[in-house]
Parts: structure tokens; C-alpha cells; sequence
């Protein structure tokens, strides 16, 4: 048996160009891209695109797609070690060609779209010419997507879509989008939705309003509540059989949710580097910060946290690679999905707190990171869901005990051995010694 914690030299020696590419090259960028997801902003574009070209040619680019969708086929246990340094930064996912929705959204037209709709969309989402929405959840729905109520009605060779949409994410920029709709309303829940690839130049697509997220400084919100009013597309841009939408949806909502986790190890991780630096450099009643023992403690509890948390998103992405099913890993990604947003929120308060006014204001970014925490805590699943069904998974298989005690109370079990080991005790009391 094999066990250990290093990475082969080529794959460190990997890791370390990406750690010096994101501090050298990706950071700087960050603070003059408004918003690194826009294909049609020339700022962004004159930037990101040649350092999206200098990562094609380190053979870095879109890790998580297999050599024949144009990827890497990273491994999750690889790519999570990637991610790490990727997810420190604003634009470096969109850099690297792995950024939340797309690469979710490729992975459901890799598995499920037809060729035409892989030439179409995938191809150009791949190389990063252009970027999608995922369209799922509404204004009435939450986390339980059993009540949506946005339907898709077969009418000859066409689909005809009616429902809201809200939070459809950076459909601002979008060239499609992925939206599930209601097809088999007398089926079960989980059997009654399809979901379907609507290009966003379509008639019928109502952009209510833009929406913005707090601690997101872009002018215009990203995400956008659509309404959908007899929005027709072609029958074939339905993605897998009818009435297999949550099947599809699990395609790129498993892994989305452990690649925010791998991220938000990067952000953590820059919380806490930045809490190191301030404590030894700031003074305090004539003392450095580091010497205060409340301020030390801050130091330690986020660095148990940051640890317990960054082994259970390896271990799970070792799990993800080892039985390459993620209905196998439902309860380890919803450990993962929640524990991430307390992570997060404690690592930037404690920054906060050990930065004082300037850790609260605009000139460092822990404001950000706590409001990102409860982002976190609601993308891809509310924390609650996620507990709940890790619980249920935990629970699943247990039997209970009869009897009005349970039978591992210590006088049970101290009986049961003196009756197990009862010869050696009668022997050694016919030896004179107390048994």
C-alpha cells in the first residue's frame, strides 16, 4: 500500500508556474478588467486573451474537459490542486478556460448535445470565444426545483417555452442558454423536466432586469431574472431524453460544486497569508499583533480550518477520480458544499478583525469575501439542503436498537467482557490477585 501527501515533480513544477502566472500576470489584471467574463469588452479582451494563449501553451488550458473536447483531462484530485491558485483571483478561471457556468454548461453539451449543437455552442465555449447561462432556478422555486414552473410544450418540430427565470447567471453576456423546463407534468418530480439549449438572441426572451450581487462592483448586475414567453427552438436542442433534467443537471452541478470548493481553498488561503503578514508588521500598546494571544489564536483557528478543510475537498476529489460516478459522492460533495461558506466567512471576519478599518474598508478585499461566503452558502444548493442530505446519507443504513438502553453503555459492555474473559479472571483470582 502506497499513501502520501507530495505531487510528482512535474506536476509541483507544474503548480509553481501557475502560482507565479497568477502573481505576476492574473492579479495585476484583476484590478483594471471590470468584469473578466464579457467577450465584448476590449479592455478584457486586449489583456486576458494573450494570457489565455500563453496557458494554451503550457497545455493548461480547460483542464477539466477530456483531449477530445480540446482539455487536459485533469483528474479532480489534480484539478483541485489547481484550482487552489486559480481561485485567489477574479479572472484567472476565465484565464485557465475553467469559469462557473461554462464549464459546467460544456460538460452537459459534451455528454448530451447533438453534434450540431456541440459545433455550434460547445466548440466556440471551449476555446473561449464566447461564454452561457444556466437558466434553472425561479423567482417561486429555491431549492427545490420539484416546484418549478416554467413549462416546455412539444408543437411539431419545435419546442415552446413559458416560465421566469431568475438569477440566470451572466446571461448579460451569454450566447445561450441552458433552461430547464417542466415537459412530463404528470410524471413524478424528478422525472417530470427536460432542459433544453436556447440560443439568447431568441424571440420571446424578456430580460426583466439585470441583477447585482453584493460586493460585486460591475455597473451592470451580470445575472438576470428572463422571462420566457412562447420562446420557440428547434425540437433536437432538448440535451439528453425527455424528462432526464435533473439527471443532466447532476452532469455539471456535482462538479461545480466541489470546483467552488477548490476555489474558495485559494481564497481562504489569501485571507490568511494576508492575517500572517499584518500580524507580525502591526503594532499594538507597544507589542506586534502576533504577540497578542487573541490575535494568535485567530492565527491557529483559521489555519485548523483552512487544513480540515482543503484534506476533505482533496479527499473528495479523490473519491470523484477513484469511482468516476458522482452519485458515489453525493454525501462527501455536500459535506464539502457545506462546510465552504463557514470556511470562507470566518477567514475574512478574523482578516477583518486583525486589519481593523482597513480590513472593513474598500481598499482590501475581505468586505467581499464575507458576502461571497453567503454567496457560496447559496450557489448550486442552499447550506441547509446540503446538511440535510448529508445527514440522510449518514443516517441511511442504521439500524436501531431495541431495548430501553442502548447496548454500548459501559455497564453492558463491562459485563459482556467479564463474561468473555471470565476463565482468565477466575484463574487469576485463584492466584490470589484481584481480579
Amino acid at each position: 500500500m502506497s499513501w502520501g501527501f507530495e505531487s510528482e515533480p512535474e506536476v509541483a513544477a507544474e503548480l509553481e508556474w501557475v502560482e507565479a502566472f497568477v502573481r505576476d500576470e492574473i492579479e495585476p489584471v484583476d484590478l483594471v478588467v471590470e468584469h473578466a467574463w464579457n467577450p465584448r469588452d476590449p479592455v478584457r479582451n486586449a489583456l486576458i486573451r494573450p494570457l489565455q494563449e500563453k496557458v494554451k501553451e503550457r497545455r493548461l488550458w480547460a483542464c477539466h474537459l477530456g483531449p477530445e473536447l480540446g482539455g487536459e483531462g485533469y483528474g479532480q484530485l489534480r484539478l483541485a490542486l489547481l484550482n487552489e491558485k486559480l481561485g485567489r483571483t477574479h479572472s484567472g478561471p476565465v484565464v485557465f478556460g475553467c469559469q462557473a457556468p461554462d464549464s459546467g454548461n460544456a460538460e452537459i453539451l459534451a455528454h448530451y448535445g447533438t453534434d450540431f449543437l456541440k459545433k455550434t455552442y460547445l466548440e466556440p465555449l471551449i476555446a473561449g470565444d464566447i461564454v452561457s447561462s444556466f437558466s434553472m432556478t425561479e423567482p417561486h422555486g429555491g431549492s427545490d426545483p420539484t416546484g418549478f414552473r416554467t413549462t416546455a410544450v412539444l408543437d411539431g418540430d419545435e419546442w415552446v417555452i413559458n416560465g421566469e427565470k431568475w438569477f440566470s447567471s451572466h446571461a448579460l453576456f451569454a450566447e445561450f442558454l441552458i433552461v430547464m423546463a417542466v415537459t412530463e407534468p404528470d410524471a413524478e418530480p424528478h422525472r417530470s423536466m427536460s432542459m433544453f439549449v436556447v440560443p439568447a438572441d431568441t424571440p420571446g426572451i424578456q430580460r426583466v432586469r439585470d441583477t447585482s450581487v453584493w460586493g460585486h462592483d460591475e455597473p451592470v448586475g451580470t445575472h438576470q431574472y428572463l422571462r420566457y414567453h412562447d420562446v420557440r427552438i428547434p425540437a433536437e436542442n432538448i440535451l439528453g431524453e425527455r424528462g432526464e433534467g435533473f439527471a443532466v443537471a447532476q452532469t455539471r452541478l456535482g462538479g461545480g460544486r466541489i470546483h467552488h470548493a477548490m476555489r474558495t481553498v485559494g481564497l481562504v488561503t489569501a485571507a490568511f497569508e494576508m492575517m500572517k503578514r499584518r500580524a507580525v508588521s502591526r503594532t499594538s500598546r507597544g507589542r506586534r499583533l502576533a504577540e497578542q494571544q487573541l490575535v494568535q489564536a485567530m492565527i491557529a483557528d483559521t489555519w485548523i480550518e483552512l487544513t480540515q478543510f482543503r484534506l476533505l475537498v482533496l479527499q473528495t476529489a479523490w473519491k470523484i477520480d477513484r469511482y468516476q460516478d458522482y452519485r458515489k459522492v453525493r454525501a462527501d460533495i455536500a459535506a464539502v458544499k457545506a462546510a465552504m461558506p463557514k470556511v470562507l466567512a470566518d477567514a475574512a471576519g478574523r482578516a477583518i478583525q486583525i486589519h481593523g478599518s482597513l480590513g472593513i474598508s474598500k481598499e482590501l478585499p475581505f468586505g467581499k469575501w464575507v458576502l461571497e461566503s453567503y454567496h457560496m452558502g447559496l450557489a448550486d444548493g442552499a447550506t441547509e439542503i446540503h446538511k440535510v442530505n448529508l445527514a440522510q446519507a449518514l443516517l441511511r443504513g442504521t439500524e436501531p436498537d431495541d431495548g430501553l438502553f442502548p447496548p454500548y453503555i459501559l455497564p453492558t459492555r463491562r459485563a459482556e467482557s467479564r463474561e468473555r474473559y471470565a476463565e482468565v479472571l477466575a484463574a487469576a483470582a485463584d492466584d490470589g490477585e484481584t481480579p
